[in-house]
């Protein structure tokens, strides 16, 4: 079983990653890592912060000559802008973020106390872990990658930017829909046998449980409310030394929680950042008096870099899912397996 903790505040001294289960053997080179960290800071509409910040991962455990060792891998990535214990206190949450739900939760009476751990830098920890997941899924022919599809109803690069330049006149943020595409996928990952173990359903949890996600679909998604059934179901077909395929890809590559051999299409939307420069209206917690929300560093659009932690996400899934199904304690025997399920398949 692969499985992954993090830790670490925005603002505290580093961000931190732990991934147990995967194999001995995998060759994993950190500059591979800190491109997707990189990646992850790109995008138009992002904010200061990624003037301050350049992150690099150091490995601290689980590699020995840069190959996996089968024992935990331990990632570190430092916060230059380490102040956690000088800021202020926050008394006004902020509508949209977790400010409020966390402390009335918690039972804390500084909104920074919820914010630290909440904010969005926490998902440089989930990149850090996706970009081995990625590594490792390499191995197997899968690639994953993604794309902005719109930004505050604009669909055209164009109007996507000038959609963001405006939410920037107007102190405002904007979100947007991207999709995640995962090439290379074998039939056969995840089940039908128990609703836990539906790759579907697993890989919506990912991608939901980075922040400021509101909703994932898979392939055709909504789409499929408003057809007859005749005219979205994918139509299967065999050609010897090809094995099965589909000439359409309606079903997002996964039927019953089983991936069937195509590319898996994701999609999701994110909202708008919770952080205006001209903020809505709030309620100071000390006082319970009307004031306007708190105000923090934040981004206008970050829906390029939503993309980025989502493929890390999905990346996370297929590779527990991939060891599910073929799992060994070294990477050779799982190729191993791998290639007579293969043969079995064709």
């Amino acid at each position: 079983m692969l499985r992954y903790l993090t830790a670490g505040e925005s603002h505290g001294k580093a961000m931190v990653a732990i991934l147990e289960g995967m194999p001995a053997g995998l060759k994993v080179d950190p500059a591979i890592i800190n491109q997707e960290l990189r990646r992850r800071q790109a995008g138009f509409g992002r904010g200061l912060r990624m003037q301050i910040e350049s992150d690099r991962a150091e490995i601290l455990s689980g590699l020995r000559n840069q190959k996996t060792l089968g024992s935990p891998i331990a990632l570190l990535i430092r916060n230059k802008d380490f102040s956690i214990e000088k800021l202020p206190k926050v008394a006004s949450p902020r509508p949209g973020h977790a400010d409020l739900a966390g402390l009335l939760k918690y039972g804390f009476s500084d909104v920074r106390d919820v914010l630290e751990r909440a904010s969005a830098r926490s998902t440089v920890s989930v990149v850090g872990v996706g970009a081995v997941c990625k590594i490792f899924l390499s191995e197997f022919g899968i690639k994953i990658m993604s794309r902005v599809l719109s930004i505050g109803g604009e669909n055209t690069r164009p109007a996507m930017v000038a959609k963001i330049k405006e939410a920037m006149e107007n102190k405002d943020t904007v979100g947007g829909v991207f999709e995640v595409v995962v090439k290379g996928v074998p039939a056969g990952l995840g089940s039908f046998v128990q609703p836990d173990r539906r790759l579907d359903g697993r890989l919506a949890a990912g991608i939901m449980s980075i922040p400021g996600i509101k909703a994932v679909e898979v392939g055709l998604g909504i789409g499929y409310g408003f057809s007859f059934g005749s005219e979205v179901h994918d139509v299967i077909h065999y050609k010897k030394g090809r094995g099965f395929y589909r000439t359409t890809n309606n079903a997002g590559g996964i039927e019953g929680g089983v991936t069937n051999g195509e590319d898996v299409i994701l999609r999701a939307c994110m909202k708008p950042i919770a952080t205006l420069l001209e903020p809505l209206g709030s309620v100071n917690i000390n006082t319970r008096k009307p004031s306007r929300a708190s105000v923090q560093r934040s981004d206008i659009c970050v829906v390029d870099a939503a993309g980025v932690i989502a493929e890390s996400a999905s990346a996370f899934v297929l590779a527990d899912a991939l060891l599910e199904k073929f799992g060994a304690d070294s990477l050779a025997d799982i190729k191993s397996a791998y290639r007579n399920y293969g043969k079995r398949t064709a």
